[in-house]
């Protein structure tokens, strides 16, 4: 599932509704931890993409392995599904960090990627890159998901991440 996406701040708040609408067909509820985190994470790099390049982006979604199996009404979800995010833009700089004193207003997404995903990174893609990042929805919190929100967060705290 794709998405393109204008060079235009308010493509944000598209690309947040776009996502939404996507995870509900895939049978996960907005009010899944996973859900409300993978919207962050949309906002975060297709923010980054668009403030950062000014030009068009490409957002997409899936569920590598194709969709969850259904779930019996009143059922738990399935134990282990991923979700895989990537925003592709026409930079080729790699992001980059750099530290910033405590009163920068912007600059932390990719700090916030690295503490709210399972996995990511980043990779060249034809003329450009593509950031990506993968949530596991799991039936139990996975082991260090805790320290990923209070202890680990504080190792960013001084750093300002920029993605070009």
């Amino acid at each position: 599932m794709t998405l393109e996406i204008r060079p235009d701040p308010e493509e944000v708040g598209r690309a947040r509704k776009w996502a939404r609408s996507r995870l509900a067909g895939l049978g996960i509820a907005a009010d899944e931890p996973l859900a409300e985190t993978l919207i962050l994470l949309v906002s975060e790099l297709v923010t980054n993409a668009v403030v950062h390049t000014g030009r068009p982006a490409l957002l997409r979604l899936s569920l590598p392995g194709g969709p969850p199996p259904a779930t019996p009404a009143g059922a738990e979800p399935a134990a282990s599904v991923t979700v895989r995010l990537e925003v592709a833009d026409a930079s080729s700089r790699a992001p980059v960090p750099r530290c910033a004193g405590r009163e920068a207003t912007g600059g932390r997404g990719l700090a916030l990627v690295d503490c709210l995903a399972d996995r990511w990174g980043w990779s060249p893609e034809g003329a450009g890159k593509s950031i990506w990042c993968e949530l596991d929805r799991c039936s139990q919190p996975r082991e260090g998901a805790a320290p990923a929100y209070g202890v680990q967060a504080a190792a960013y705290e001084d750093l300002l991440f920029e993605a070009f």
